[in-house]
């Protein structure tokens, strides 16, 4: 078997699996895998990132370069949060403010 076989076969088992494991559809997961695998060998190779080789960059706790070394952390974006993602073909309901409460009658 070669290593493009093995490739189909791994594509086709998880479009499978995706899929709920259903029986009868081996036929259309096999086409569909060989596309993905296709695709896969005509897409351009990326390089490794060259950052990813890079030790961290060390700074005391005044932004200087010295002998007691802090290890700067990266920062990365936050992911949108799941109470703003809204599903296909809905609308987005707009919150309402609040109106201020009255204070009780006394």
């Amino acid at each position: 078997m070669s290593t493009d076989d093995k490739r189909i076969r791994e594509f086709a088992y998880q479009i499978w699996e995706s899929e709920g494991k259903p029986e009868g559809q081996e036929a259309r997961h096999w086409e569909m895998a060989c596309k993905l695998a296709e695709a896969e060998a005509l897409a351009p190779k990326k390089p490794a990132k060259a950052s990813a080789n890079k030790t961290p960059i060390s700074k005391t706790a005044n932004g200087k370069a010295g002998d007691a070394k802090v290890a700067v952390p990266k920062t990365k974006a936050k992911p949108a949060a799941a109470s703003k993602v809204i599903p296909p073909g809905e609308k987005a309901l707009e919150k309402k403010p609040r109106a201020a409460r009255k204070p009780p009658a006394v």
